[in-house]
């Protein structure tokens, strides 16, 4: 006896219990397993007319999660990958450009704790900066040791 394959609801469901998702991120993870695209729609609208899929919570839970560690950047990249909203990614992130020196400093300290002493150590830690999605004038300014404001 061979067991029915899960239905896209508890599909969707089972990737919504390991943490928030996108409309359009569950769209494309289901997109597989769906019979066609309407019923795919419909489950994806019953799960938001019942408050399962939210926009602001994925939104939220991005920026408890990355902002900690990730320049606005590359947090920027990873809500536009989500599919959400332009106008609510930009609010968000011109929230999180007033904390990012701080962010940016602390992601440092942890990593380095010391001024580079060299040119190539120097590029390393700008590197290490960039590569988390921290803006230039900000990483110029840790590096460089002028971030006192």
């Amino acid at each position: 006896m061979t067991a029915m394959p899960p239905s896209l609801k508890s599909r969707a469901l089972r990737l919504l219990s390991t943490r928030e998702h996108s409309r359009s991120e569950l769209q494309s993870k289901l997109r597989p397993h769906a019979q066609s695209p309407d019923a795919l729609a419909q489950v994806l609208d019953e799960l938001q007319a019942k408050g399962f899929i939210n926009e602001q919570r994925v939104l939220e839970s991005v920026l408890h999660r990355r902002a900690v560690k990730l320049g606005v950047s590359r947090i920027r990249k990873e809500l536009l990958a989500k599919g959400l909203e332009p106008a609510a990614i930009s609010q968000a992130v011109n929230q999180l450009r007033e904390s990012e020196l701080a962010r940016a400093r602390e992601v440092w300290r942890k990593r380095f704790g010391k001024q580079p002493l060299d040119a190539t150590e120097r590029a390393k830690q700008m590197r290490f900066l960039a590569s988390r999605g921290f803006c230039g004038d900000t990483i110029r300014r840790i590096v460089s040791g002028s971030d006192d404001d």
